[in-house]
């Protein structure tokens, strides 16, 4: 009977150890970094494919000739007309 209250108190000590633990690591966590403002994120670009290597760039900076054909850059755009 003695070891059976033994068993009880170490098992009952050991349960107060362990929540005391796990309140000390959720205590200790860091929190979470904040969220970027919404603004602070650009929306999506279409992006286009240079019609010489095939690169895939934003439209904002391709270079286009009169057709409208999209180039990576202005060399590009030189050998494509030669």
């Amino acid at each position: 009977m003695k070891y059976l209250l033994v068993l009880a108190v170490v098992l009952v000590a050991i349960w107060l150890w362990r929540k005391g633990r796990r309140e000390e690591l959720q205590s200790r966590t860091r929190p979470p970094p904040p969220a970027p403002a919404p603004g602070s994120i650009a929306p999506p670009q279409a992006m286009l494919r240079c019609a010489h290597c095939g690169l895939h760039l934003p439209a904002a900076d391709a270079l286009r000739d009169a057709n409208g054909t999209a180039y990576c850059s202005a060399a590009h755009r030189r050998a494509a007309t030669h």
